[in-house]
């Protein structure tokens, strides 16, 4: 038996002080390291809690068109834009103690390290709402020290300076729940085609149970694991006193109903038009594309998302399927310049290159009407005449020669006037026009009207030469068609960021830049090749869809051996269609030479369907009258063909045609022979 002696005791007592001091030792390093990272947490601020969103593309009537993720579909909502439901099923089945501790919950990582140990493997987790948060935003998910260590700081950063209802937020915000789901809200959606503050209390706690294990807790996955642990979460809220026992009852029985897996594909709607869409942003936020995707922006767009349909189903239909042609379709509002429609080709699975926005073909003769626009500028008319005959044209000092033809070789051989030149395409008109303004004036016009390609200075350039984008020239046109105000093609209209403040909008201001009168007077030319009375030595050019036409439209085709387009407008819209072959192949069947007119016809007849009937309004300084198109002089009641044309005040023809004029058959035989020309009072008297 031990004796216990003084000195023993003395012993004893010593070192029970000597423990107590080093403990509290101990204390007061391990208090001040924790105080340490503490205000050090503070010092260093609110960490960012900027994640990667989804940014989301909508037509012009709000509708969604589509959804850039980069693989990871996330949208941030507002806690008060979450429905209740979630927010007490997420605590009661993650952190119940989420309101009371401050970021780590020490009973719980007590009880699961004692159950790590019973069991001798990691069975248990106790991670808080906040630490996992704090994983989320900052941390890979490896399991070392090192990352415990990082997780934990993070874990005091967010406590120390956000609120418990901002960290919430951003924990529904960020979790993840399968299926590439970043947050409620995409969950939501996908899950069920609604908003997360429109869930049900069943919904919520099915979603709530997802984040623990989502390729085994998605109902996509396992349905019946998946109800499991919506069973346990309720019962667990319902012990949490969160709902009621009847509560508890109603949401057992409720039938959930899911989206397909087919609704969750995203149909591409209008994919070439997003292309454009993307890159005309990148352009004017000066930004990369790639970011733009997870900045969770809104980008409204100028889409119309029926006329888009129309343009689609008509090209569809209207291509044989087993041909290789390639198309390519534009719609734009002349007053705006917004796109409404585009299509960039035939199939954008199989080519995604955009032939509307980045192709350049050349326009064959629908570059006319900008070389005709620059004529009557410079003093030409409707009524001007030049002769239509085989011509070759010498240039550059006479050291090269030009020789053009027209189309199947057909000539009046006679004089023409510029209304017939452009209704009938023809070319020996052009090139003398653009010889005699000057070659350089149809290459300044061409960048007034927005080519962004320069136009060659040669003589077939009047032909169309020189080689352009569709996008560029439908936009020329509706310059035309608006009166001459400068437009540019547009995809966007305003641009939201991730908390809808307005960081783009377009600009509405449009100046004056053409000459308004000259605009008109060749808009009213380019009418006439819908105009059959105009036939002469050959057929206007769009005598093959003149019928179907039940609107004042103007425009003007165009065509070369590996190209064909069509652009006309009306006063409300503007479209050009290109075809043609992406190897330069050439166009030999005739059916596919006139694809380009009929698509053409078909969208402006259907799209502009429903709206009002509008003709082209003169503006103030232009005069009317009636002309004679085959002499450009005023016509006479004998005339055959009467048409009314516009010419830029001053320049209107004064002399009446004789042509087909009867004679009076008194003074014929009194022998009268009136030698003077009538006075303008005297030809109007017998006129009328």
């Amino acid at each position: 038996m031990d004796v216990i002696t003084p000195k023993r005791i003395r012993i004893t007592l010593k070192t029970i002080r000597a423990l107590i001091f080093i403990s509290l030792l101990l204390l007061v390093f391990f208090s001040t390291i924790i105080l340490s990272i503490v205000l050090y947490a503070k010092w260093q601020g609110p960490p960012s809690i900027t994640v990667p969103q989804s940014t989301i593309i909508y037509a012009s009537d709000g509708s969604k068109i589509g959804e850039m993720h980069n693989g990871q579909k996330r949208y941030w909502v507002n806690l008060d834009d979450i429905s209740e439901h979630v927010l007490q099923a997420t605590i009661a089945i993650e952190d119940r103690s989420f309101y009371d501790h401050n970021g780590f919950d020490y009973k719980r990582i007590a009880g699961a390290a004692l159950a790590d140990l019973k069991a001798m493997a990691k069975v248990q987790g106790a991670s808080t709402i906040t630490q996992q948060y704090a994983r989320n935003l900052f941390l890979e998910h490896e399991k070392t020290w090192i990352r415990k260590a990082r997780e934990a700081f993070y874990t005091i950063r967010l406590e120390q300076n956000y609120t418990k209802d901002e960290i919430l937020e951003g924990y529904l915000n960020t979790i993840y729940y399968g299926h590439g789901l970043y947050g409620i809200e995409a969950a939501a959606k996908y899950y069920f085609g609604k908003n997360a503050s429109e869930l049900s209390l069943a919904e919520a706690a099915m979603l709530a149970g997802v984040p623990k294990g989502p390729s085994i807790y998605s109902p996509y996955s396992n349905e019946e694991r998946a109800k499991e642990r919506q069973t346990m979460i309720l019962k667990t809220m319902e012990k949490e006193e969160y709902i009621t026992e009847k509560q508890l009852k109603q949401a057992l029985q409720e039938k959930l109903t899911y989206k397909t897996k087919e609704e969750n594909v995203q149909k591409g709607i209008a994919p070439y038009f997003q292309d454009a869409v993307m890159s005309s942003l990148a352009d004017k936020l000066n930004i990369d594309a790639q970011l733009i995707e997870t900045k969770g922006l809104k980008i409204y767009t100028t889409l119309d998302p029926e006329m888009q349909k129309t343009a689609e189903d008509i090209v569809k239909n209207s291509i044989e399927k087993k041909s290789e042609i390639q198309a390519a379709f534009i719609a734009i509002d002349p007053k705006t310049g917004y796109v409404k429609a585009l299509i960039g080709g035939r199939d954008y699975e199989m080519s995604p290159f955009n032939r509307a926005t980045q192709a350049k073909r050349q326009p064959g003769s629908t570059i006319k009407p900008l070389l005709y626009y620059t004529a009557v500028e410079n003093g030409f008319s409707p009524s001007t005449e030049m002769m239509s005959e085989p011509t070759t044209f010498s240039y550059d000092d006479g050291n090269a020669t030009y020789k053009p033809s027209n189309y199947n070789g057909y000539y009046a051989n006679d004089f023409i006037t510029m209304l017939q030149a452009i209704a009938l395409s023809d070319n020996i008109f052009a090139v003398k026009t653009h010889l005699f303004l000057g070659m350089e004036k149809l290459i300044q016009s061409g960048e007034m009207f927005g080519l962004t390609s320069k136009i060659k200075k040669v003589p077939s350039a009047a032909l169309g030469t020189s080689s352009v984008r569709l996008v560029e020239m439908v936009n020329a046109y509706g310059m035309l068609g608006n009166g001459g105000k400068k437009i540019e093609p547009t995809f966007i209209t305003k641009v939201e960021d991730a908390n809808g403040e307005v960081i783009y909008k377009a600009d509405k201001t449009k100046e004056q830049i053409l000459n308004e009168q000259a605009a008109f007077v060749t808009t009213h030319m380019m009418k006439g090749m819908f105009d059959t009375a105009l036939n002469d030595y050959t057929s206007v050019t769009g005598q093959s869809i003149a019928d179907v036409l039940t609107r004042d439209y103007a425009g003007k085709s165009g065509t070369t051996s590996t190209d064909s387009w069509m652009i006309g407008y009306s006063p409300q819209l503007a479209a050009g269609v290109w075809t043609g072959y992406d190897k330069d192949e050439t166009i030999d069947l005739v059916q596919e030479r006139s694809y380009a007119k009929t698509i053409w016809a078909k969208f402006m007849e259907q799209a502009l369907e429903n709206e009002s009937v509008r003709a082209f309004r003169p503006p103030d300084g232009v005069v009317g009258v009636y002309i004679n198109p085959a002499s450009g002089k005023l016509a006479t009641k004998d005339c055959p063909v009467r048409r009314l044309t516009y010419f830029i005040e001053g320049t209107e023809p004064t002399e009446y045609c004789k042509e087909h004029q009867t004679e009076n058959k008194e003074e014929k035989n009194q022998g009268h022979s009136k030698k003077e020309k009538d006075s303008w009072f005297e030809r109007m008297f017998k006129w009328w």
